[in-house]
C-alpha cells in the first residue's frame, strides 16, 4: 500500500506555507507518517533550478524556458522525494505541483493548458496527486499580503496584476476540470478555520 500524495495550490500570498506547517504538526501529533516538500525545489538540483526561476534579475527569461525549468525541477523532485516516500507508505504534502505550471505557464503565460500538460507528462509520468487543496484568495488580497508581511519578493511576485488575474482564472478552470481531485478552501477566512478545513479534507483520504 502506498502513501497519499497531497498538494496545496493557490495564488501568491494565499497562506499555503502557514497552513501546511500547521497541518504537519497535527499529523505528527497523531503519529501519521508524513513528509512535506515544495516546488520548485525539495532537493538540491531542484532548489538550484528554483533560484534561477525566481531570481528577480532574470527578467529576460523566455516563457517556454520557464516552463521547461519547472518541469525539470519537478522531475528531479519526484524521483528523489515523492516516489520513494509514497512507496515507503509515507504521505507526501507538497507546496505546489503540476497545477501551478498549468495555471502560471499554461494560462498566465498563454502557453496553453494542453501544451503545458503534455510537457509535464514527460516529467511526472503517472504521478498525480490524490488530493489537491486550493486555497482561494483573490490576487489583490494575496499580493497585498506578500508585500506587507516581509517575505522575500521573487520574480513572479513582481509580475503585473493582469498576469496574476490570468493565473487565478486558470486555477478556476482547473477546479472545474478536476472537481474530484481539487477541493477549494476560502483563504480569506481566519487561518485557524482554513487549517481546520484542510485537515478535514486530508483525514478523509488518509
Amino acid at each position: 500500500m502506498k502513501g497519499k500524495f497531497i498538494t496545496f495550490e493557490g495564488p501568491e500570498g494565499s497562506g499555503k506555507t502557514s497552513v501546511i506547517k500547521a497541518v504537519l504538526e497535527v499529523l505528527k501529533q497523531n503519529n501519521i507518517d508524513t513528509i512535506v516538500s515544495r516546488e520548485p525545489g525539495g532537493v538540491r538540483i531542484s532548489e538550484s533550478i528554483r533560484e534561477i526561476i525566481l531570481d528577480v534579475d532574470n527578467k529576460e527569461m523566455d516563457a517556454r524556458t520557464e516552463a521547461l525549468l519547472y518541469a525539470a525541477s519537478r522531475r528531479q523532485h519526484i524521483v528523489e522525494v515523492v516516489l520513494p516516500a509514497l512507496t515507503a507508505n509515507k504521505h507526501v504534502i507538497c507546496d505546489r505541483f503540476v497545477d501551478s505550471s498549468l495555471a502560471y505557464q499554461g494560462f498566465g503565460r498563454d502557453l496553453g493548458l494542453d501544451e503545458i500538460f503534455n510537457l509535464n507528462l514527460f516529467a511526472i509520468d503517472t504521478c498525480l496527486p490524490d488530493l489537491t487543496i486550493f486555497i482561494d484568495v483573490p490576487p489583490e488580497i494575496g499580493l497585498n499580503r506578500v508585500f506587507s508581511n516581509g517575505r522575500t519578493v521573487d520574480r513572479l511576485d513582481l509580475e503585473t496584476i493582469d498576469f496574476h488575474q490570468k493565473v487565478y482564472q486558470g486555477y478556476q478552470q482547473l477546479i472545474q476540470k478536476y472537481p474530484e481531485r481539487i477541493k477549494v478552501i476560502d483563504g480569506t477566512k481566519p487561518l485557524e478555520k482554513v487549517i481546520e478545513e484542510a485537515l478535514s479534507l486530508i483525514r478523509d483520504i488518509i
